[in-house]
């Protein structure tokens, strides 16, 4: 099935249906996110954004949230 066919597919959907299919989709992107955080992380792929992220701390050139 192309991406085509999904979409037209979809535009023949029921409102509440197409927003059942956003939510999974939604869904499922969030979780392919956070599995590629995860993996990054454990990888050391985020060691560099996370010490230029303390840095910044130790100087106080943040704010808290």
């Amino acid at each position: 099935m192309s991406v085509q066919d999904i979409e037209k597919a979809a535009k023949e959907l029921p409102v509440d249906e197409l927003d059942g299919l956003v939510t999974r989709l939604f869904d499922f992107f969030n979780d392919r996110w956070d599995k590629q955080i995860e993996s990054d992380a454990k990888a050391g792929r985020l060691d560099n954004l996370l010490s230029e992220a303390r840095e910044e701390i130790r100087k106080g050139n943040t704010k808290p949230l």
